[in-house]
């Protein structure tokens, strides 16, 4: 990287937090703290939600899959689009009409106490194993263009994430992510326009591997899919973090709309941004897959602009961190301070207490992070583990929102079940070293290691919802958790319509992204003056964004 690089990288940052300072503006209580104050456009939130997806591993993993085995990275990040328009048929609008400020308080009306302690804390460790992963692989990725120590950039990183998120709460998050996907849209597009330029179609066939350009390859099978679409339809329809995009929005019309931007911008946009990697397939052969991508932007990209492609990097898993931040510390204030250390604190004192849990569990997550290699690998069980408890966590919670019937034990009784099966067939047979070659047990390890991924569909999605069914059929009374449910939050569904009715128009959302527009489009214009060869692609990208910029603005004055 060069000078004009650590500007631009300078430049982001400082954004950042000029949006989180205005958002900071607009926090003035837990429900602004925690979900916007229902008053997130529906764009926002769906922008936010395809952000979240986003992190370092979708660059190195996918990344890498895409450069080794083609096509079926775009196949396997599209499930990702159908899975949310599922959702957003489905659920997003349900999660919004049942007038809760946070999922955890659905939990609590719905499983009670103890369902909300175990989710709690079994979603809050999962989620602190699995971002500290993001965290970890960004900072070895980014060690590697800047000169700095690999914790040092843990700590600077994760520094800059705890702070607007603790600052600006889910406004900060949700403005964030939307200047996030403008950087990250500019940057890949920018890098995939660049290779299409030094390769043809007919160099690019005769070059890559002759199953490349197939939809299935190896283990990613139509079998295989179709559980990856099931698995996400579960996370996206329940995962906090995107429940809060559903809770954000001012109605069940909104919260769908929003999903439904998140799913159709995952059907059209993975061939787009793994362009990269699979066109630096055909370029360079025999590289490292998980530096593919970052190779191939340092390949194209001029002076400058590969530092928007670290921001872009960063900006991926930075909407991740910040994303589960904001939601499980909203869920520590309203759903444990709150009731049970001080059910008496006014809105300032929730307002500041959720900032210090910001703080803490960001904090806890940096640890974690910096803890990643020193464990020896850790992070390949850790991704394991997350992979295992998607479904078993995740449908019974979805399955109470429609079902009357099921409760804390049904839903104790199918997330240990399916988990524990998991992790003995993943580690207590196909993974464990002192099952040798010979040994009455060898056939079955070797059947579980070449069908890993068909066995992980099975264990992990059919088994939970198939172990639901049979609750579901057997059950013949309704449970307690559904009728508390339904009587507590009817005053709030009532309240929620009364809100949402005649509210005038918010021009700061679309303002903020008139302002991003604008920044980075005149930044563009500038490093255009030193680009080169590629002058005219920086201006104009520059010039396309400038003109969005001045539109967005003409329409925001015509609705004022």
């Amino acid at each position: 990287m060069n000078a004009p690089d650590y500007i631009t990288l300078i430049l982001y940052v400082a954004g950042i937090f000029v949006i989180s300072t205005l958002s900071a503006k607009r926090t003035t209580n837990h429900k602004d703290m925690f979900a916007a104050g229902r008053r997130s456009p529906w764009w926002a939130s769906g922008l936010s939600a395809f952000m979240t997806m986003f992190s370092a591993g979708t660059f190195v993993v996918w990344g890498g899959i895409a450069y080794e085995l083609g096509l079926v990275a775009v196949m396997i990040n599209t499930c990702y689009g159908v899975a949310a328009l599922l959702a957003g048929y489905f659920v997003a609008g349900h999660w919004n009409r049942l007038g809760v400020s946070t999922p955890a308080e659905y939990v609590n009306l719905r499983f009670g106490k103890t369902g909300l302690h175990f989710f709690t804390w079994t979603m809050l460790v999962k989620r602190i194993l699995g971002v500290s992963v993001s965290l970890y692989a960004l900072a070895v990725m980014l060690v590697a263009l800047v000169p700095v120590n690999l914790n040092l950039a843990i700590i600077l990183f994760g520094g800059i994430v705890i702070l607007y998120t603790m600052q600006g709460g889910l406004w900060a998050v949700l403005m964030t992510d939307v200047l996030q996907f403008i950087v990250l849209t500019v940057v890949v597009l920018m890098v995939a326009l660049l290779m299409m330029a030094g390769i043809t179609m007919d160099e690019f066939v005769t070059r890559v591997p002759e199953n490349f350009l197939k939809p299935v390859a190896g283990n990613y099978g139509w079998f295989f899919l179709a559980g990856w679409t099931t698995i996400h339809f579960f996370m996206i329809g329940a995962e906090w973090a995107f429940v809060q995009r559903f809770l954000s929005v001012k109605n069940p019309a909104e919260a769908a709309k929003s999903t439904y931007l998140f799913g159709i911008m995952y059907l059209v946009t993975p061939l787009f941004w793994l362009l990269p990697p699979l066109l630096y397939r055909g370029i360079v052969e025999g590289v490292n897959k998980e530096q593919a991508y970052i190779l191939a932007a340092q390949s194209v990209l001029p002076k400058g602009v590969l530092g928007l492609m670290v921001a872009a990097m960063f900006s991926a898993t930075a909407s991740m961190v910040s994303s589960q931040l904001n939601v499980f510390a909203g869920v520590l204030t309203n759903d444990f301070y709150r009731p049970f250390l001080n059910p008496a604190a006014d809105e300032r004192k929730l307002v500041t207490t959720g900032r210090f849990f910001t703080v803490l569990l960001g904090s806890l997550l940096v640890i974690t992070a910096i803890l990643v290699p020193h464990l020896g690998g850790a992070e390949k069980v850790i991704i394991s583990i997350n992979s295992l408890l998607v479904v078993p966590l995740f449908a019974p919670t979805l399955w109470g929102l429609f079902s009357r019937k099921i409760g804390i034990r049904e839903m104790i009784i199918v997330a240990l079940t399916s988990f524990s099966i998991g992790l003995f067939l993943r580690f207590g047979l196909a993974s464990n070293p002192a099952i040798e070659q010979g040994d009455s047990l060898w056939i079955v390890a070797e059947f579980l290691r070449e069908n890993s991924r068909n066995v992980e569909v099975i264990v992990g999605v059919l088994l939970p919802i198939v172990m639901l069914v049979f609750f579901e059929m057997r059950s013949r009374k309704i449970d307690d958790g559904a009728i508390r449910l339904d009587t507590q939050t009817a005053e709030m569904k009532a309240q929620i319509e009364l809100d949402s009715q005649d509210r005038p128009f918010d021009p700061f959302p679309a303002r903020m992204v008139m302002f991003s527009l604008l920044v980075i489009g005149a930044w563009l214009v500038i490093l255009g003056i030193y680009g080169g060869d590629n002058t005219a692609i920086l201006y104009s990208f520059g010039a396309v964004l400038l003109l969005v910029s001045g539109l967005i603005e003409i329409l925001v004055r015509r609705k004022l």
